[in-house]
């Protein structure tokens, strides 16, 4: 709420305008403390803040696995961390992206659709390099990938994008499966222009070389698990002792609450006025005979078949059978 000038003061304020000691500029405006934020509908913001936070978490621990995965594979020191994750549109990733690159697209059930990790021509030719047998210094000029260079990068980036599984184990149980590679990302027509995706780069230190590779997460493939990309739900106790210690201290709570049990022993039909003339010793007779089965209710609802009978000096009804299947799986 603005603030309300007292009398004295807007005297002030007129006495100081006509004297000229301020300019009608100099006076702030209250408009100008709020201004109106731009929202460009042509490319909503899909991805929340708590849905990215989880992203970072789940590939910082991926960065992490691939790292070790990498020096084993290159024999060399390799270091991968996230330089940043933001959402752009598809066409915005596509066209950040150098051609020819090495673009792999890749499924990872029960996400839906199709991601795609890219690794640029200075990574993949270094790793190529090494792996015949290179240092990984050599200079290599912009030039189009050899059917054997895509073999060998299709190998690195299939154990790569294996490791997905340990670093969304804790969220999913996915199972990354590789579906194509291309090096012209201007000919992967797999999402709209327009779609938003989560745009994570790792940036790739091996050597005397500083690299980036990407992945590229659309919204459709993850929209059904929103659910789960809370960093809330990713770090939910999961013990197994806890969960069952507080799972038997429920049963504990519920065994001792008390439900009414009745037993029909059976049943018949009488007229309103045989009912007004009954008295104390008369006998009314049944549809059950005495060692027939009787009926159990345990709150209105049927769960046994016993046999009446006495138990000490008091009577009693002994359970036959569970008629209630459930009741018997719970016990």
């Amino acid at each position: 709420m603005a603030e309300v000038l007292s009398q004295s003061e807007i005297d002030s304020l007129l006495s100081a305008l006509s004297s000229g000691e301020i300019e009608p500029d100099q006076i702030p405006n209250e408009e100008e403390k709020h201004k109106v934020k731009l929202y460009d509908f042509k490319s909503p913001q899909k991805f929340s803040k708590d849905h990215l936070r989880t992203l970072e978490l789940i590939h910082d621990n991926y960065g992490r696995i691939i790292s070790s995965y990498l020096s084993a594979q290159l024999r060399n020191n390799v270091k991968i961390q996230i330089e940043s994750i933001q959402q752009i549109t598809y066409e915005e990733f596509i066209h950040s992206i150098p051609n020819p690159t090495i673009l792999t697209i890749f499924k990872m059930p029960p996400l839906s659709g199709s991601i795609l990790f890219e690794t640029n021509p200075q990574f993949s030719f270094q790793v190529i390099d090494i792996l015949l047998g290179g240092m990984g210094n050599r200079k290599v000029a912009n030039k189009e990938f050899s059917d054997i260079d895509k073999n060998i990068l299709r190998n690195v980036n299939a154990g790569l994008i294996a490791n997905l599984k340990l670093a969304w184990e804790d969220v999913l149980d996915v199972e990354p499966e590789i579906e194509a590679l291309e090096t012209n990302p201007s000919l992967n027509q797999t999402l709209a222009p327009n779609e938003p995706v989560a745009l994570i780069t790792f940036s790739v230190e091996m050597g005397k070389n500083t690299t980036f590779i990407n992945m590229c997460i659309p919204y459709l493939s993850i929209e059904k698990v929103l659910d789960k990309l809370v960093v809330q739900y990713w770090f939910r106790e999961n013990d197994e002792e806890v969960v069952n210690e507080s799972r038997n201290r429920l049963k504990s709570r519920l065994n001792i609450v008390s439900v009414p049990m009745t037993g029909i022993l059976g049943s018949t039909n009488i007229t309103v006025d045989e009912f007004l003339q009954l008295t104390e010793g008369d006998v009314i007779t049944l549809d059950n005979s005495s060692d027939s089965q009787v009926n159990l209710f345990v709150e209105d609802h049927l769960c046994y078949t016993g046999k009446p009978g006495t138990i000490g000096k008091n009577r009693g009804i002994e359970i036959i059978d569970i008629i209630d299947k459930d009741v018997e799986n719970y016990e």
